[in-house]
């Protein structure tokens, strides 16, 4: 599986590892997931496109993956997938469908 960052995650990545140290080795098990030919987490319902929602344990803030992060990734074919955004459960309830049309848009999924 072939992974591609998109820049709505890069951001997100950058600004929550400010806050939480341990943020990539956090999420490296669903990263070698998908490169496994995995698909972690719970497909969105209600979405155009094959979107995905996995949960991921923050070891800095010690809460478990319900009080963890939200990795969503889009599986455009299957051997490609584009990690969209990543927040933080503390910080974001949910994210809505319009935050999800506009992070598909930035990434050219229009």
């Amino acid at each position: 599986m072939e992974i591609e960052y998109g820049e709505g995650f890069k951001r997100q990545l950058k600004r929550l590892a400010r806050r939480y140290r341990q943020i990539k080795s956090d999420i490296e098990p669903i990263i070698t997931a998908l490169l496994a030919d995995e698909t972690p987490g719970d497909q969105i319902t209600g979405a155009d496109y094959t979107l995905y929602k996995v949960r991921a344990k923050n070891t800095d803030a010690q809460r478990g993956k319900s009080g963890g992060y939200r990795v969503i990734y889009y599986l455009k074919t299957n051997t490609k997938c584009i990690l969209v955004t990543i927040y933080s459960k503390s910080d974001q309830n949910d994210i809505t469908s319009d935050e999800l049309e506009r992070l598909l848009v930035d990434i050219g999924q229009d």
